[in-house]
């Protein structure tokens, strides 16, 4: 048929300028790029809508490159769909192009940064679980290769797709057999991808990705789909199709052409017209995100005279901004009856996911939802955001407007033990550029932090604490991020004690009874640990006898708050004296594992006392 002459001839034109692009840039995925050219073609030819000019307009589809590493892929698509001229392609990997070796942000046209594998198909699924809940009717595509289905997340995503009814999304499965460095788990037996699929509730379709008529029966089919389940289109590709020195031959993974063997590789394909474009239908309607990065005050009073937990006045006060800000959404693992979000869920059970036990497939829903302008809060216990360290890094990368929340921090949690501490979760968030880390002690902290939060544009975490802690603070006092506050201070200060959350409470103890022995110490709350605030410890650190802060925190030693207070004064000629944790706790009290931890108020009172003399020489 002439439709499928002309588009073998884009699908030629695709596979050309991804082996000129790698060979030009002398490095990358060009086999990779080749085996998935047909099923990228058929796809853009007939059943994509996208407005290039608005390429966040909520009726565009998405297509999410989950197989990150065959950029050029990518790039050449909207390179023929008119979005730049094909010739800026040998800009590919060069220092300043958009053209990165993995997708990232600054191509405007990827829904995520992509590249480490197994992530794409949980951030399609929060782009077409946000169509549905908000009634688009855009569809999700998905390109993933079969060595990243042996990652755990995609089942996750299978899992929570299924479970949502995403009739909306579409799965395309790159089964080009092989891997980087040997065949994939299962090769070319297709009948292994489909068992699976269709055991997580997919509609699956399998094919030969390389027959044109048969991919193009599977999409009509799949973007056909209404029957409540999300679609599988399973092909069976070659790496390096097309060429025949690469076609199924191992060996050539990451690997590009030399100059000579690139002109054999074109000359393989023959004249293909660089003029050739896909002509994408645009959507009926033009309608942008709305995202609201706004300062939305929370009116909310606590009694003096009780005790609450931070981790509950959270919930509280996210569900008050909640019914300001509809852009604000919610996702669980299956733990909202302990980080309280399930107040929110039950005011605004439309705008909140419920994603089980699987945290990495929930980042990665939330880097979709971010994608296109909502303001996702992802909360779980605080230790189980490290099963997910990858998701969150790879979400940084893709500049998304995520909010984390962890519950249950430090050895103050008691008797759960260990396996449920988060005792290294300042040092994964922190680690990140332009992270903010907040810590709020007490109710009224808390409830003015959160709407910082919401207002604030890009990345930041919470620390909440299981414990009920006393009310430090007055409603009028104001909290910024960057910020901190002193609670005890005298003209003779022998020295400072920075604390931050349960540990503040420790450290208020610990001055009071040092002032009735006649020693005076500056206690701050530093509940903004990213930023710290710099200028507050600075000036303690002037203003008290001895040129020491003593940084006390329920959290592993290194990567902690201790290590920012450090940094923020070393150019002062001061001393940081870290006190963390040290050492994998175990079941018992509260009070108890303060103290077996060496951070406790006794702890503290040890600590000054032996600044005040000679007993401590080299910090």
């Amino acid at each position: 048929m002439e439709q499928f002459n002309e588009l073998q001839q884009k699908a030629k034109l695709i596979r050309k300028w991804a082996l000129i692009s790698t060979t030009e840039a002398g490095s990358g995925h060009p086999t990779s790029c080749l085996s998935a050219a047909d099923l990228a073609a058929v796809l853009f030819e007939k059943y994509f809508t996208y407005d290039l000019a608005n390429p966040l307009n909520l009726y565009n589809d998405r297509f999410v490159l989950s197989k990150g590493h065959a950029s050029p892929l990518l790039y050449t698509l909207f390179g023929m769909a008119g979005a730049y001229s094909l010739e800026e392609l040998r800009t590919l990997r060069k220092f300043g192009s958009r053209f990165e070796g993995h997708p990232v942000p600054k191509f405007v046209y990827a829904e995520a940064a992509t590249g480490s594998l197994g992530q794409g198909l949980s951030v399609g699924a929060g782009l077409a679980w946000l169509a549905k809940h908000e009634n688009l009717p855009y569809k999700t595509f998905v390109l993933t290769g079969d060595g990243e289905l042996a990652e755990g997340q995609v089942w996750e995503a299978a899992n929570f797709a299924s479970h949502e009814n995403l009739d909306n999304l579409i799965a395309i499965l790159d089964i080009n057999r092989l891997a980087q460095s040997q065949e994939t788990m299962f090769g070319h037996h297709i009948e292994k991808y489909v068992s699976r699929f269709e055991a997580f509730g997919f509609e699956v379709i399998a094919i030969d990705g390389h027959d044109l008529n048969e991919i193009d029966q599977a999409f009509d089919a799949a973007t056909k789909n209404s029957n409540g389940k999300p679609h599988a289109i399973i092909a069976k590709t070659f790496k390096g199709k097309g060429i025949s020195f690469l076609e199924n031959k191992d060996n050539w993974h990451g690997k590009t052409l030399k100059k000579d063997e690139l002109q054999k590789a074109l000359q393989e394909l023959g004249n293909v017209d660089d003029n050739l474009n896909f002509r994408l239908k645009k959507p009926a309607q033009t309608k942008l995100p709305r995202t609201v990065f706004e300062e939305i005050a929370v009116e909310m009073s606590f009694d003096k005279n009780k005790e609450y937990a931070t981790r509950e006045v959270f919930g509280e006060v996210l569900t008050k901004l909640g019914e300001k800000n509809k852009e604000i959404y919610v996702l669980d693992a299956d733990v909202k009856n302990s980080t309280f979000t399930e107040t929110f869920q039950k005011a605004f059970p439309n705008r909140f996911g419920e994603c089980y036990i699987a945290e990495q497939n929930m980042v990665s829903v939330a880097a979709g939802l971010s994608r296109l302008g909502k303001i996702p809060f992802v909360a779980t216990f605080a230790a189980f955001f490290t099963r997910a360290a990858d998701q969150i890094r790879m979400a940084r990368v893709s500049e998304t407007n995520i909010k984390f929340v962890g519950s249950h921090v430090g050895v103050s949690i008691g008797e759960d033990g260990p396996s449920q501490m988060g005792l290294e979760d300042i040092s994964l968030f922190g680690t990140m550029p332009d992270v903010v880390v907040l810590q709020p002690s007490d109710a009224i902290s808390t409830a003015k932090l959160v709407p910082h939060m919401v207002a604030h544009k890009g990345f930041s975490y919470m620390r909440t604490l299981r414990s009920k802690t006393a009310v430090l603070y007055d409603n009028a006092e104001e909290f910024q991020i960057g910020g901190s506050k002193i609670l005890r201070q005298s003209g003779n200060d022998l020295l400072t004690i920075a604390a931050t959350g349960i540990t503040v409470f420790e450290a208020i103890k610990a001055a009071d009874e040092l002032k009735n022995e006649g020693i005076n110490i500056r206690v701050i709350d530093c509940y903004s640990i990213s930023p710290i605030d710099k200028d507050t410890l600075t000036k303690c650190l002037r203003e008290t006898k001895r040129k020491i802060v003593i940084t006390v925190e329920d959290h592993y030693a290194h990567g902690g708050m201790g290590d920012f207070a450090a940094a923020a004064i070393e150019d002062e000629n001061g001393h940081v004296i870290k006190m963390a944790v040290t050492k994998i706790s175990q079941s018992g009290t509260k009070d108890e594992l303060l103290d077996d931890a060496g951070i406790s108020a006794v702890h503290i009172v040890t600590m000054v006392k032996e600044m005040m003399g000679n007993l401590v020489v080299n910090f």
